[in-house]
């Protein structure tokens, strides 16, 4: 049931998408539309959900007619301002609020300049307070004022009018108690649909809401409750939100940890968290180059790390001195090479791993295997009994990449000197575009993740001197056998199938030179 709820509120949100897409095609660039939809959508969310806050707190104190909405910016800003931006990380008048605008927005001919206003107005309440960074720069993404939207401001206002009134046409309910990521699955959708279109980097490989389902609960198999969660390549925040979703019930102490180094997503994934009421005071989100310029130092270490960082980048490596003495990197004795930074990710998030937390982070399967630096820094990780499972997931899982991706389980508490290899590569659904986990798959995983038995063809729970004496090779074909699923061929049956046939030849050649000599007579 939960799935067919999902698959029904996703289908309504990408036809609405594709709906205001048919609106404004032609007149804005794929990726920069993106823009635009997802900055007007977390517009809309933070209309409705400060109005509920006031409305809420009316509603209970007896004032049942009460509505945010419907009341002057003189009143709200005597009565309701006061405290809301340490409450809420910002402030909305009602003139400001997203039903408001709509409302008007078709006979407003300054309909771009006021949006332009009301997203800085918006930013601007932060100013001076304790949310001012996680609010700063929110809106930087949607102007609109650009050429890009029209040559003129009718153009402008008519296509910003194509994506309000479309926006305000989704039936989203209650945000928070949507079964989809609403706001990641859209990013995710637009991304597939004009990524490649566009031409443009930054997103390809963002993470599949079934992939998220499955780091978070690996993470937190057995624990009742974490310190915080962190991911240091954060993307648009959905791994994060994921770990929220999946895991309400348990407690999750001091919030949510991100960085991100490209600015479009650092953006979205401050969004995305105010999108998923994760107040601002439960939420870290930086900008900045990891593995470069790290800055949650302050914050380590964490109980449980989710990451999907890019694969196999270039990074500066060795030609930084200064890097292999890093507290991050120097305990391996090598730096990852120039370019396939796969280990400095996975050193950095070591470093940043607490004594009883765990780490998964989606790998690129190279990384298990290749020689060199990334050789030795496996054995300093095997021989240091960090490793704690590797999982081969199904090819197609990705946009932008058909690769069958691994996921790396790292911890600092294990009792035994061995590493579970799962062969997951047949857990999956195949669907038109891409494959995916479904339930069923993501339960299959983390039992056996949990159970560490022996499975035929599924998986092995193998010790540290047999992956020695296979040279520190990681891979999960190495020490899972995959099942033959060729056809067994009995060689007495297929002789013996021959022999009739020959026979059937040879009375039909004698019957067709039967036929030829009373032909011929």
């Amino acid at each position: 049931m939960l799935e067919n709820k999902e698959t029904a509120q996703r289908a309504e949100l990408h036809r609405k998408i594709w709906s205001i897409a048919d609106n404004v095609r032609g007149a804005v660039d794929g990726w920069d539309f993106k823009q635009y939809i997802l900055g007007i959508l977390f517009y809309r969310f933070i209309s409705e959900n400060i109005t509920e806050f006031f409305n809420s707190a009316e509603h209970e104190a007896g004032e049942t007619d009460f509505d945010y909405a419907k009341i002057t910016d003189e009143e709200a800003e005597t009565d309701f301002k006061k405290g809301t931006v340490e409450d809420k990380g910002f402030f909305i008048l009602p003139s400001q609020l997203f039903e408001n605008v709509v409302r008007t927005a078709n006979d407003n001919e300054n309909l771009n300049i006021d949006l332009a206003n009301i997203f800085k107005s918006i930013e601007g309440s932060a100013i001076g307070s304790k949310s001012e960074d996680d609010i700063k720069g929110l809106f930087e993404d949607v102007d609109t004022t650009s050429n890009r939207l029209g040559g003129t401001v009718a153009e402008k206002n008519k296509r910003l009018r194509d994506i309000l009134n479309g926006i305000s046409e989704i039936n989203f309910g209650d945000f928070k108690n949507n079964d989809i990521d609403a706001f990641g699955d859209a990013y995710e959708y637009l991304i597939s649909n004009y990524a490649s279109n566009a031409g443009k980097s930054g997103g390809e490989f963002f993470t599949p809401q079934t992939v998220s389902k499955l780091l978070s609960r690996i993470v937190m198999e057995g624990k009742e409750k974490i310190n915080k969660v962190y991911d240091p390549t954060c993307g648009s925040g959905s791994l994060l939100l994921q770990m929220k979703k999946q895991f309400d019930e348990h407690i999750i102490e001091e919030g949510f940890f991100g960085q991100e180094i490209n600015m479009t997503n650092f953006n979205l994934a401050r969004m995305n968290m105010f999108l998923h009421n994760v107040n601002y005071n439960k939420f870290s989100i930086e900008r900045g180059d990891t593995l470069i310029n790290p800055l949650h130092k302050d914050e380590k270490p964490f109980d449980a790390i989710v990451s999907n960082p890019p694969y196999s980048i270039k990074w500066i490596g060795d030609d930084d001195p200064t890097l292999i003495n890093d507290e991050r990197f120097a305990p391996a004795g090598k730096l990852a090479p120039k370019s396939y930074a796969d280990y400095a990710f996975i050193m950095h998030s070591l470093s940043y791993l607490s004594s009883k937390g765990r780490a998964a982070i989606v790998c690129f399967p190279g990384i298990f295997y290749r020689q060199g630096a990334e050789k030795n820094i496996r054995q300093y990780l095997v021989d240091n009994n960090f490793i704690d499972c590797i999982i081969q997931l199904p090819e197609n899982l990705f946009f932008g990449t058909s690769i069958a991706t691994c996921i790396l389980v790292m911890a600092k508490n294990k009792t035994e000197n061995k590493i579970l290899f799962i062969d997951a590569s047949k857990e999956f659904k195949k669907e038109t575009n891409n494959n995916i986990l479904e339930e069923k798959n993501i339960t299959a995983i983390v039992d056996e993740f949990k159970n560490r038995t022996d499975k035929q063809y599924f998986s092995r729970y193998v010790t540290r001197e047999e992956i020695e004496e296979n040279s520190y090779n990681l891979s999960v074909s190495t020490y899972v056998e995959k099942e033959d699923t060729r056809e067994v061929v009995d060689i007495n049956v297929l002789n013996k199938e021959i022999e009739e046939t020959v026979k059937r030849i040879d009375e039909l050649r004698a019957s067709i030179n039967e036929i030829v000599k009373e032909l011929e007579g």
